[in-house]
């Protein structure tokens, strides 16, 4: 049996000052749309005046690999407004054929599968393993403690990131606990689709990322919204983790199959 991780058998009271189910799914609805700009907002590469990268693979091979790495890393991203990420119609268009994406190879006793292979595409499937594992619980602590299970030495600490911004805003506009599980709440992110940022191969060094629906639910009402991850990942000689160096710019967030997720760049993953 996989092993499970610790403090998810506690249960903390919600101290919630709501009326009925309804509102309590308004007020969730409202703190997933204004995660993605908060999402953009605490980053420092998300900045409208910035020109956002090419989404092609290319390899970067200027300067040292470190310095190569922080300006892949870096370079921001197409950033789209926060109402993209809000469920909307599905389009024909593509950003590209499908991607390739294994399944994970080491299951048993680990709580995050892993086991994915040595290629850009086996990045992406970690990457996607990491978060609708760590998501699954709508908790800030239990994302950070996946996050830094598969990262190496000197990888940008988890509270940085997007997702945690993401989390903590939806406890926060909710009047949920900061942390810990909540009867009644629960979460999903279901990642279908994702692009490569680049690599710089002479590190093992590639940045990828992944764009889901995230599902947020109490006592039986949900609500959803996209919500795309960048993270910058090495290859250790055995399987991905979570790169030192400069934190990964925001990712766009856009609803999976939709026009902004094509203008963003981001391909079905298969």
């Amino acid at each position: 049996m996989a092993a499970k991780p610790p403090g998810t058998g506690r249960r903390a009271r919600a101290g919630l000052r709501l009326g009925s189910i309804a509102i309590v799914a308004v007020v969730l609805l409202g703190a997933v749309a204004a995660v993605v700009v908060a999402h953009h907002a605490t980053d420092p590469h998300s900045a409208s005046t910035s020109s956002p990268t090419s989404t092609s693979e290319t390899v970067t091979r200027n300067g040292t690999a470190a310095q190569d790495e922080n300006v892949l890393a870096a370079a921001p991203m197409l950033q789209l407004p926060a109402q993209a990420a809000q469920p909307q119609a599905m389009t024909t268009g593509s950003a590209g054929p499908a991607i390739a994406v294994a399944a994970p190879t080491i299951t048993n006793g680990r709580w995050i599968p892993g086991g994915f292979p040595e290629t850009p595409e086996g990045a992406l499937g970690q990457l996607k393993a990491l978060n609708e594992t760590a998501l699954a619980s709508a908790d800030p602590q239990v994302y950070a403690l996946g996050y830094r299970e598969l990262s190496e030495p000197g990888a940008p600490d988890p509270g940085s990131t997007g997702l945690t911004s993401l989390l903590r805003s939806m406890r926060a506009r909710a009047q949920l606990p900061a942390a810990g599980s909540v009867t009644g709440l629960t979460a999903s992110y279901l990642v279908t689709h994702g692009q490569v940022k680049g690599a710089v191969t002479a590190s093992h060094y590639v940045v990828v990322c992944v764009l889901g629906q995230f599902s947020v639910g109490f006592n039986g009402e949900a609500v959803a919204a996209g919500v795309g991850d960048c993270q910058a990942m090495r290859w250790s000689g055995t399987g991905w983790r979570i790169a030192a160096g400069a934190l990964a710019a925001a990712a766009p967030c856009a609803w999976p199959g939709s026009a902004d997720m094509v203008k963003a760049g981001y391909r079905e993953l298969s």
